[in-house]
């Protein structure tokens, strides 16, 4: 299995996916044909022309499945799948609706390349409940793909000290799913992704990342760090 999840698909003072192109070509190869899951937004049309004029910048022919009669099919015809970010909840429901929830899990685990970006990386998780959206809709089950064993929060933040916000932190409400849940969190910074192979997950990008893990106090590691032996032991 291969995966590449990215915190977020845009880095401030870049452009799309730009702080992620040269991972995104490591990944799917010199050529290709990716197909897009545009369904976090509410604009298939419009994100998925987003996504395409990206991808071909880079090389690669890019078609959406929301434009296709049959999704195995659309599965069959691609190098690679890319789901991209929006409104996590939307996305789920989406994928039950459509039934592509199965469908995309056997293929990404016989081989088929995943890349997601924030919501899509959030997809790849056991279940939705580290995602930082609302729930504008309610997906029938909270269980995801389950590509990796452990649970990812995109665009994790710090807390502002100058900040007069009373609110939880971010740091406090993974502290409290870890008071309810076992599974441990890796909190990406904006401009950090795991690449994913098998077992093995290795953190990239420019920026460290955050672990969550009951009992035990968050602690930082930085790129290049084997996330699967932090986790879990080598």
């Amino acid at each position: 299995m291969r995966a590449l999840l990215i915190s977020n698909s845009t880095l401030h003072g870049s452009g799309y996916l730009d702080h992620a192109e040269k991972d995104i070509r490591e990944f799917v190869g010199a050529s290709g044909r990716v197909l897009f899951i545009p369904y976090a937004l509410a604009d298939h049309d419009g994100y998925a022309e987003i996504a395409r004029k990206r991808f071909e910048r880079m090389g690669y022919e890019l078609y959406s499945i929301h434009q296709e009669d049959d999704p195995a099919r659309a599965l069959g015809r691609a190098n690679s799948i890319f789901i991209g970010g929006g409104n996590t909840f939307r996305l789920l429901k989406a994928l039950y609706d459509k039934s592509l929830v199965q469908l995309i899990t056997e293929r990404v685990r016989e081989g088929f390349p995943y890349i997601g970006a924030s919501a899509g990386s959030n997809m790849a998780c056991p279940t939705l409940k580290t995602t930082n959206d609302m729930p504008i809709v309610e997906p029938p089950s909270f269980n995801a793909l389950g590509l990796i064993k452990f649970q990812i929060n995109p665009h994790y933040l710090d807390p502002d000290p100058n900040s007069k916000h009373m609110g939880e932190t971010r740091e406090e409400r993974l502290r409290q799913y870890l008071e309810e849940n076992e599974i441990p969190v890796v909190g990406l910074r904006e401009g950090c992704m795991l690449w994913v192979e098998d077992d093995k997950v290795t953190l990239r990008g420019i920026t460290d990342a955050r672990v969550f893990k009951r009992g035990v106090e968050p602690f930082e590691i930085k790129p290049g760090t084997r996330v699967d032996e932090v986790l879990f032991g080598s």
